[in-house]
């Protein structure tokens, strides 16, 4: 669907759920408000401008991608989307800058996951949704293990997630990414951390310290303002849920029919 208030805007709804947007006057803007703080991890994961090893797990619009290429140009970026028939209608209605290296696959996520190399990644994205929900077999320990895998000893993993109250599903997702990251933050609206509503959250997984003030500030100063919970706090939000293995997995909840509304 075309945006009315950006010329060559344009916004992919996938099963009639709003999945990307994108500007390609301009693939430094970020609309969604969960993007805009993946975005804030992609700049800060590296000095600015530094070019990147991106893997996206998850490709819609390529809307991330596409913000990497052109904030930090000579980036080798690989998209895995198993939806091999929205990738060819992305790239024929929103065409890629024929000089940014994005290389985009047709597999599964977690089989795309499997054959990178080790300690490839300066970032790994997770932003895999089958319909509204996130399919089980990418939320357990196993899936983050290979994640951590190919990452550089530096890198960072970056993960959308979705959920409401009461938040099970998040609380078990931070749980399960503990028991393989060191380092976490989460990213997401005070509401929803507070279980007023059904939204996303963004969780950032590192073996090395986070610059969570930095982080915290961008954040806050959003048009949409987002809390930074870390450390203690975010421990504590995670209410001793239990980890996710493949033999416990099950798919995100799926959103209220309001959301899209």
């Amino acid at each position: 669907m075309p945006d009315r208030e950006r010329a060559r805007g344009w916004t992919l709804l996938v099963d009639g759920a709003p999945q990307s947007h994108v500007d390609l006057d301009d693939p430094s803007y970020l609309d969604f408000e969960y993007q805009r703080r993946i975005g804030h991890i992609v700049d800060l994961v590296a000095p600015p401008g530094r070019p990147l090893h991106a893997l996206h797990l998850g490709g819609g619009a390529l809307t991330l991608a596409r913000y990497v290429a052109a904030t930090r140009p000579r980036s080798t970026q690989q998209v895995v989307e198993r939806d091999t028939a929205l990738v060819q209608l992305v790239r024929r209605a929103l065409p890629l800058d024929p000089s940014a290296r994005i290389r985009v696959r047709g597999a599964d996520a977690r089989e795309g996951l499997a054959k990178t190399p080790d300690g490839w990644a300066d970032l790994v994205i997770a932003d895999v949704f089958s319909g509204a929900r996130t399919p089980a077999h990418l939320t357990s320990a196993e899936f983050l293990g290979d994640i951590r895998r190919v990452l550089k000893p530096t890198g960072w993993y970056a993960a959308n997630l979705a959920d409401g109250p009461p938040l099970a599903y998040l609380r078990g997702q931070l749980a399960t990414a503990a028991t393989v990251f060191p380092e976490l933050a989460l990213v997401a609206d005070p509401a929803v951390l507070r279980g007023k509503r059904f939204g996303n959250a963004v969780l950032l997984g590192a073996a090395q310290p986070l610059p969570v003030a930095e982080l915290t500030r961008r954040s806050a100063a959003d048009p949409h303002p987002a809390r930074v919970e870390h450390g203690r706090a975010l421990l504590d939000f995670s209410g001793g849920a239990a980890a996710v293995t493949d033999a416990s997995a099950v798919a995100s909840p799926a959103p209220p029919s309001s959301v899209f509304r």
